[in-house]
């Protein structure tokens, strides 16, 4: 799934990282897109859940011990109390018809944290057909309850040839989406920012932009990138996915990221403090959201939890006290 891409001149090679704990020169060479002197996205946009005019919004998955209410309420809360500050996002995972708005959606919503329902839909070619209208509806109804800004990243990693079974072409992908989105305008939700966020591998196999609805159609453009069997600089997964991004008048969100606990914890600090200088650099990101979990049944370059391991924990922490992700 991960691959090595060496693109950047005079980034660290993927050899030295592995090893070499400590960080790599922090004049190194990485791309910035767009180039200096070029426009950018403007400040405000991002829709209801407008991007920050400076810096970026910091945020996680975190997932909890116990999926239940309460314990996902207390796993977000332990994982602030290890950053020592709140989240502004927190990314939260739902199927076609898990609710909008439970009583964790709301304790998060009151904490003053920005909530981004990343949710499967439904089968595109259902949804098209009109098979889903009365749960797209309700879900609709259910967002626009909330009163406040949300964020919805409808069928993220839409682009992975194992969900083509869910997603069909990208033709029918856009077609669904597109009607997602006309039935939430439909229902009022107007408090709903639209992200759209396919893989990185999808960016370097050409496949991702081709599920693309339209700028009409997105508010935040988005990306997933892991360093997880191969522990390849962030800068160089991210390159082919900002190049493509600096095109299109849209906030950049970093939807998911995390480097895997199959390399040591001074090799994860490293490659961490490195995807901080990237998001610095790169002043389209503007949220960046870190993979707090370890799935099931994985091996260790599918585990991505900080968690318990201090040195890659203290260099998030330490990205999570930078003043640019400090609202």
């Amino acid at each position: 799934m991960f691959r090595t891409l060496r693109i950047l001149a005079g980034v660290a090679t993927v050899a030295m990282l592995a090893t070499c704990g400590s960080p790599p020169p922090a004049d190194r060479g990485i791309a910035v897109f767009p180039p200096p002197g070029s426009p950018v996205a403007p400040a405000a946009a991002g829709g209801p859940v407008a991007a920050p005019a400076t810096g970026a919004l910091l945020g996680a998955w975190v997932r909890p011990d116990s999926l239940t209410q309460a314990g996902r309420v207390t796993g977000v809360a332990e994982f602030e109390q290890e950053l020592g500050r709140r989240l502004d996002v927190v990314n939260t995972y739902r199927r076609l018809r898990e609710e909008f708005g439970t009583s964790s959606d709301r304790t998060f919503l009151e904490s003053g944290a920005t909530l981004m329902f990343s949710w499967t839909g439904g089968p595109s070619a259902e949804v098209v057909l009109g098979e889903h209208d009365d749960e797209i509806r309700e879900h609709a109804r259910q967002a626009r309850a909330l009163d406040v800004p949300v964020l919805v990243r409808l069928r993220w990693e839409m682009d992975r040839p194992n969900l083509v079974a869910e997603v069909g072409s990208p033709e029918e992908f856009v077609a669904a989406w597109r009607h997602t989105r006309a039935l939430f305008a439909d229902e009022g939700a107007d408090n709903v920012s639209w992200v759209w966020c396919p893989t990185e591998e999808g960016f370097t196999s050409g496949r991702a932009p081709d599920y693309y609805p339209g700028d009409d159609q997105v508010d935040w453009t988005c990306v997933d990138v892991y360093a997880g069997s191969e522990l390849t600089p962030l800068a160089d997964l991210l390159e082919p996915f900002l190049h493509w991004a600096a095109a299109h008048p849209h906030p950049i969100m970093i939807g998911e990221y995390g480097v895997s606990r199959a390399w040591t914890a001074g090799q994860r600090a490293s490659w961490l403090r490195d995807a901080t200088t990237v998001f610095r650099r790169n002043t389209q990101i503007k949220a960046v959201l870190y993979f707090e979990s370890n799935p099931d049944n994985r091996t260790p370059a599918g585990e991505f939890a900080l968690r318990p391991d201090p040195d890659p924990l203290e260099a998030f922490r330490t990205t999570a006290h930078d003043p640019h992700f400090r609202r």
